[in-house]
């Protein structure tokens, strides 16, 4: 039997059953759970190994070489990208989707278990943990302002961009990562702090116990109040 014909000689039975899924897709559509911070679990690992006072070119050598190749061959790994700095090397490693996370941070650390009597006896424990993509940055942007200091970009971004950015429908939060922060520096003088009998420690310790943030309350102006 052609369904096709058949539907063309009798056109009601098509029409009904279009509407009727249409109707329950819409349904189905509207029921679906929305959150702001889905759980998604992406099969992410890093391992993060300190040693204090290597230099950039010793870490990458000794260190991250050694562990890029030893989680390079597990099975299931996607892409392996390392950063290395001043006495840390971090290594990130990206699974398939199928692979479960805990498996996953499992056989990173039987492979850093592996080549640790390879790696230099000096440094810290190496730690693997799971990396958390839940909440993490949907766009980044970056600012750039020749004719402006870092100060005044880290203010522009605080004081103008973010605040335009948060209360927006559909925007949860709005982190600067970099530039500067506002602080006070205070210098010490040996002389008078021996003629005092102070120390460093202590007007660090007096200044972190005056540093608090109070209260001012609330004043009524005219039909409004300001805090």
């Amino acid at each position: 039997m052609n369904f096709s014909a058949w539907s063309i000689r009798n056109p009601v039975a098509p029409l009904l059953a279009f509407f009727l899924f249409l109707l329950l897709g819409y349904q189905s559509f509207n029921a679906l759970p929305i959150t702001r911070f889905p759980n998604i679990d992406v099969p992410l690992v890093s391992v993060t190994v300190a040693q204090s006072g290597a230099a950039p070119v010793e870490m990458e050598t000794q260190i991250t070489k050694e562990i890029e190749d030893a989680v390079a061959g597990i099975t299931g790994v996607k892409n392996v990208t390392s950063s290395v700095t001043d006495g840390l090397s971090t290594t990130a490693v990206e699974f398939q989707m199928e692979v479960p996370t805990e498996q996953a941070v499992q056989d990173v650390k039987d492979a850093v278990d592996q080549i640790r009597g390879d790696l230099p006896g000096d440094i810290e424990a190496p730690i693997v943990t799971r990396i958390d993509v839940e909440g993490g940055a949907i766009l980044t942007y970056a600012v750039q302002a020749p004719n402006l200091t870092m100060e005044e970009i880290s203010w522009f971004v605080d004081d103008t961009v973010t605040r335009s950015l948060q209360g927006r429908p559909g925007i949860g939060r709005v982190t600067r990562i970099g530039g500067a922060d506002r602080e006070i520096r205070v210098e010490l003088d040996p002389v008078k702090l021996d003629s005092y009998g102070v120390i460093a420690q202590q007007v660090s310790e007096q200044i972190a116990a005056t540093n608090t943030n109070l209260g001012a309350g609330k004043i009524s102006l005219g039909t409004g109040e300001q805090a």
